[in-house]
């Protein structure tokens, strides 16, 4: 079989799990390229803003954690 014969689709879970992590890390290598939405900036001003202005209104990262594991079992 040629290289341009195999489709990511006949990739085993963990090539397929491999090639995630290839293409995340080459995108983290060049942050500045990754094209981010007018969309996405607003929603994250509008989270820094909340936090601004009630620094207290977030949760610990065991508190995260607790609320995902009671929610799904885990």
């Amino acid at each position: 079989m040629k290289p341009e014969d195999i489709s990511i689709f006949d990739l085993s879970p963990p090539e397929k799990l491999q090639l995630v992590e290839d293409i995340w890390d080459d995108l983290a290598a060049l942050p500045s390229t990754v094209p981010v939405h007018e969309w996405q900036k607003d929603e994250l001003a509008r989270r820094k803003a909340n936090l601004m202005s009630k620094p207290t209104s977030g949760l610990t990262w065991d508190e995260v954690k607790h609320r995902i594991r009671s929610r799904y079992g885990r």
